[in-house]
């Protein structure tokens, strides 16, 4: 936006009217300095070991900020209808890129090495370097956020970190309300001893979730108290995160957990064995798993010493965005999807013909498949034994299971005896 001028003529009237409010120098002369001699440094003793977990105190759970959408003047056409979060926390620059490598190959465009297309709908879009994300979290220690970033790989935010004891920096997927400064903790390796010495020795399970499961710390699912919301999963002991990693995605611990004290001396060094944690498993003194119900509905039955963090998955809002033009979608690497019935009667079983008819056929896919219905994808024989409730299906199928078990009620009161 252009400023608008004051004229030379108008220079001295506006000088002599500023000038019993409004000091001018002229940066040519010379100013007296107060050469005062600096403070003297006080050398503080670090001989004395403090345990830092005596001043940790829990990350404030800040209310959750009002839902807003950040619109554009619609200067251009793409701009009328583009909408984002409002997410003004995040690092405005380049990534850290020694965790960093290039997106390139032909994978890219969902082809594989003989160069045939596999997967529909991909290709192109902006160059963009990847993220390498630490999703197993082994690290014991204190680590201090750095940024909150943007990462073009997924829906959730990242968060820079550091090891305060070795400096070494890795990226983690950030919590809903994480900001830089904070401090995070991985309790997968185990209790450390000064936790428990800041604790009067105490192993009492409640005593040490007060001081653990806090925002953004990783800990075995055993450690995680009933009912606390939990991101980045894990399914196999030792391994890595696998569920609920995308962006506001949530699950919730609801197992009912046994012998507390049992589980706590797990983590601390020198305490129960292999062979006598085995040893307890079968007498029954605690159980292996852990049921964990996930944002679909779905209760699974997961490892006690599978990992899991604290929280929410950042970028909760998300969903609500809109890319306002066709061309910001190819940015992102995805094609247009072209509808069958516009399509030649090569190309597709719902092509050809006069007008937009697809003929007298059910709704199919581009190789033949039902898609509405018919073809059965669901196992009968060896489900998944670690699902403890399925998740809820549609309305349609609950329905049905409604009229089975009035028409099963029904058959009960014919076969009883008046």
């Amino acid at each position: 936006m252009l400023q608008p001028r004051i004229c030379l003529r108008q220079a001295q009237h506006l000088r002599t009217f500023l000038l019993p409010y409004t000091s001018f120098r002229n940066y040519a002369e010379a100013q007296s300095i107060d050469h005062a001699p600096p403070p003297p440094l006080t050398v503080t003793s670090t001989t004395q070991d403090v345990n830092p977990y005596e001043s940790s105190v829990r990350p404030e759970d800040t209310p959750e900020p009002p839902f807003r959408l950040r619109s554009y003047k619609p200067r251009t056409p793409g701009l009328r209808h583009l909408r984002r979060p409002v997410n003004d926390h995040l690092y405005k620059h380049r990534a850290y890129l020694a965790l960093t490598f290039p997106r390139k190959g032909q994978h890219i465009g969902g082809r594989n090495n003989t160069g045939q297309i596999h997967v529909r709908h991909r290709g192109n879009g902006a160059k963009r370097r990847i993220r390498i994300v630490d999703f197993h979290r082994n690290a014991p220690g204190k680590h201090t956020v750095e940024r909150i970033e943007y990462d073009p790989g997924r829906s959730a935010h990242i968060a820079l970190v550091h090891n305060n004891a070795t400096k070494e920096k890795s990226y983690i997927v950030a919590t809903q309300g994480m900001r830089a400064g904070e401090q995070v903790e991985s309790f997968r390796a185990g209790i450390p001893q000064l936790l428990l010495d800041s604790l009067g020795g105490s192993t009492d399970a409640g005593m040490i979730a007060a001081k653990t499961a806090w925002r953004g710390n990783c800990l075995p699912l055993h450690m995680i108290p009933t009912g606390t919301l939990i991101h980045n999963v894990g399914l196999k002991k030792g391994g890595k995160a696998q569920l609920c990693r995308s962006a506001g995605t949530f699950a919730m611990v609801v197992g009912s957990q046994k012998d507390e004290v049992e589980r706590q001396k797990e983590g601390v060094a020198g305490g129960v064995g292999q062979q006598e944690r085995r040893e307890n498993v079968r007498q029954g003194k605690y159980d292996l798993y852990v049921d964990v119900k996930l944002k679909s509905g779905e209760v699974r039955r997961i490892h006690r010493e599978a990992c899991a963090t604290i929280g929410v998955a950042s970028n909760s809002n998300y969903n609500r965005r809109q890319l306002g033009k066709a061309g910001r979608s190819r940015w992102l690497g995805i094609r247009p999807t072209v509808r069958g019935v516009a399509m030649n009667a090569s190309d597709h079983p719902h092509g050809g013909g006069r007008g937009k008819s697809k003929g007298n056929v059910l709704p199919v896919s581009i190789w033949g498949q039902l898609t509405k219905g018919g073809y059965k994808t669901r196992k009968k024989r060896n489900i998944n034994r670690f699902v403890v409730q399925a998740r809820p299906r549609t309305v349609q199928s609950a329905t049905k299971m409604k009229k089975k078990e009035r028409k099963e009620r029904a058959r009960k009161k014919k076969k009883q005896p008046h």
